[in-house]
């Protein structure tokens, strides 16, 4: 009975956050709220296991990433990136998005996904505004190419992290193995893009001839806080692709650069706090603790023995049916405490493989999850936060507007991934 509670509880929270008829960090709370009375999980379970509670992880990440970007928006530089790349497109909306996509994917690979979605969006919004279009194509599109770029490397996304933790593998692995084919279908999907929104992406010679004329030198406010903001962003970096020699969570290592440059910046609190999304940090907190009540229930378990069960000993069944229910599953509870159930189970299925095929079911998780992270607004961090940003820009991006296009994105990645498994590992 609790394990029904549960479910039904999750399933109605997620119906209110597709319906929008409600704020959807008063649904996230309200969820948690009771799945903690009925039992499926208490404060012990929620705020203090690894497996069934709030990522704490995620969440420091998140808020020192964010302390970061708002000192840094204060000198300018994104008004100084955000003109250059228009000025570099002539003012043209479809050649900017591209350059925008580019930038966003390559950023992913090297940060995470997240963090280049807090330094991306501000940018993109400035450059809308010179550009005089709408800004949901340009924000839709970094996050979807935010989270295929971030699927090439360790430290591009965090359930790569997790991945990479529990099946023992190392950057060089996730570059030979999940890179190639991101940049393949980056290159599918980048166009794709284009085509989808080519209606949004048109502007008048006006405008074009206006954006010509700025000069982007012009934008830079204190560029001595710009060389201490750059130096502590590279720093941290560094420390991000080098975590595993270091020893340090990326929260871990936000949290230090945060701190590093609210000391050297002389910037008050109330200058950079303004800029935390507040409210994207309470919403996953309150999505973990629900789907941390799943978990603690036994609901994803059984799920997973079932999906045991089916597998058998079929790898090729088991690759490809994990790469497709990863995709559909990342899209409804959020790609990271999704991997972080699944794991135990990929790990059981892949104790007995050898060779080419030892680790095809980690890249099929990977793969899925990455990907289908794009579905929904709640799919993976990334998403949320986009979301958060654009309203706080006044921006409105309903569930459904961007389903509409991260489903089909969800869709194609996925499966041009599904061959180049059954080709590359069987």
């Amino acid at each position: 009975m609790q394990m029904i509670l549960a479910i039904a509880v999750f399933v109605i929270a997620y119906i209110f956050i597709a319906t929008e008829k409600v704020s959807r960090v008063a649904i996230a709370l309200a969820g948690a709220a009771l799945m903690v009375l009925i039992g499926a999980t208490d404060a012990e379970k929620a705020y203090y296991s690894h497996e069934t509670g709030i990522d704490w992880n995620v969440i420091f990440l998140l808020l020192g990433m964010m302390i970061i970007v708002g000192i840094i928006h204060k000198t300018g530089l994104f008004e100084f990136l955000a003109v250059n790349a228009i000025k570099k497109s002539k003012g043209n909306p479809k050649v900017a998005i591209v350059y925008l996509m580019l930038l966003t994917a390559i950023a992913s690979a090297i940060l995470d996904n997240v963090t280049t979605i807090l330094l991306a969006v501000p940018m993109t919004l400035i450059v809308c505004k010179h550009l005089n279009v709408n800004p949901i194509p340009f924000i839709l599109a970094e996050v979807f190419v935010s989270n295929i770029g971030g699927a090439a490397t360790l430290v591009g996304d965090p359930p790569n992290i997790i991945i990479a933790s529990k099946a023992n593998l190392s950057f060089n692995s996730f570059l030979v193995h999940m890179a190639p084919m991101v940049v393949l279908v980056l290159a599918v999907i980048i166009p794709l893009i284009v085509y989808m929104f080519r209606k949004a992406l048109i502007n008048s010679q006006t405008s074009r001839d206006a954006v010509m004329q700025l000069d982007p030198t012009s934008f830079l406010k204190d560029r001595n806080l710009l060389k201490k903001s750059l130096a502590v962003l590279i720093g941290v970096m560094i420390a991000f692709v080098s975590h595993s020699l270091l020893h340090l969570e990326p929260s871990i290592i936000a949290l230090l650069g945060a701190g590093v440059l609210v000391t050297i910046s002389g910037v008050k609190p109330k200058d950079y706090v303004q800029d935390v999304e507040w409210t994207t940090l309470v919403f996953f907190a309150g999505l973990f603790i629900m789907v941390g009540a799943l978990i603690n229930v036994g609901a994803l378990e059984i799920f997973a023995d079932y999906l045991q069960g089916i597998f058998g000993s079929n790898t090729k069944l088991a690759a490809g049916s994990i790469l497709g229910i990863s995709a559909v599953l990342s899209g409804i509870i959020d790609n990271i405490p999704y991997v972080t159930s699944m794991s135990p189970v990929i790990a059981e299925l892949s104790s007995q493989l050898v060779g080419r095929q030892e680790h095809v079911l980690w890249w099929s998780l990977a793969f899925g999850a990455d990907f289908g992270g794009n579905a929904t607004i709640v799919g993976a961090s990334a998403n949320v936060v986009a979301i958060g940003l654009a309203a706080k820009a006044g921006i409105r991006i309903s569930f459904w507007n961007f389903a509409k296009y991260g489903i089909v994105i969800t869709a194609i990645s996925v499966a041009m991934v599904y061959p180049y498994i059954l080709i590359f590992y069987f």
